[in-house]
C-alpha cells in the first residue's frame, strides 16, 4: 500500500482534460456553413450523426480531438472547414465526478466532487464514524493511470487529535472505506 509520502501534493495535482460522455449535449459549430453546425446528445452507443459523415464517434474523446476529425473527414465535401465543439451540458461527467464513502459511518454518501475538498470534509458530510467503526484502519481508492491505488488512512488520528498528515485532497473518483473493528484485531 502506498504511503503517505506517495500521495500527490495539493499543488501537483493537475485536472484531467474532459473528455466527452454518452448523455452530454455537445454543439458543433461549422464556420460559414450552418446547414452542418448542430447541437446534439452523445448517444447510448458513444456516436453522434452528422450530415456528410454518418456517424461518428464522440464518446471517449475531447471536445478539440473531436472537432479536428470531424474537420479532416468534411474536407472531403468543403474547403477548409472550420470546426469547433463545445460541450453545452456535460451530464456524463455528473457520476465520474463524484467521491464517495462507504462503510461504518453515519451515512455513505456518494456526492459531488468539489475542488479543495478532503478526506475529512467527506468524513464530517457523512455524519462521522460509527461507534463500530475501525477509523484507524480506513483506506482511500484511487485510480491512478487506470488502476486503484489504496492509501491508509488514519482517521482516529485526524479526529480526535487533530493529525492532519492523512486529510490527503480528495480527486474525482476516490472511494474511502471506513472498516468495521474486529473481535479477533481486539478492537471491540
Amino acid at each position: 500500500m502506498p504511503s503517505s509520502a506517495d500521495m500527490p501534493k495539493v499543488s501537483e495535482i493537475q485536472p484531467e482534460p474532459y473528455l466527452i460522455g454518452i448523455g452530454d449535449t455537445i454543439s458543433i459549430h461549422v464556420w460559414r456553413n450552418p446547414e452542418l453546425s448542430q447541437s446534439i446528445v452523445v448517444r447510448p452507443d458513444g456516436y453522434i450523426s452528422m450530415p456528410l459523415m454518418g456517424d461518428v464517434k464522440a464518446d471517449g474523446k475531447e471536445p478539440e480531438a473531436l472537432a479536428s476529425e470531424i474537420s479532416v473527414a468534411l474536407g472531403e465535401y468543403i474547403r477548409t472547414p472550420e470546426v469547433t465543439v463545445m460541450v453545452t451540458n456535460p451530464s456524463s461527467k455528473e457520476f465520474r465526478n463524484r467521491v464517495r464513502i462507504t462503510g461504518q459511518v453515519a451515512n455513505p454518501q456518494s456526492v459531488s466532487f468539489q475542488p479543495g475538498m478532503t478526506v475529512l470534509d467527506l468524513v464530517l458530510m457523512a455524519g462521522g464514524v460509527t461507534d463500530f467503526a475501525a477509523d484507524d484502519r480506513a483506506v482511500m481508492h484511487r485510480k491512478v493511470e487506470g488502476e486503484y491505488k489504496s492509501y491508509r488512512l488514519d482517521l482516529e488520528a485526524m479526529i480526535t487529535d487533530g493529525d492532519m498528515s492523512t486529510n490527503y485532497a480528495l480527486q474525482p473518483g476516490d472511494v474511502i472505506s471506513v472498516p468495521r473493528k474486529q473481535l479477533f484485531r481486539g478492537e471491540l
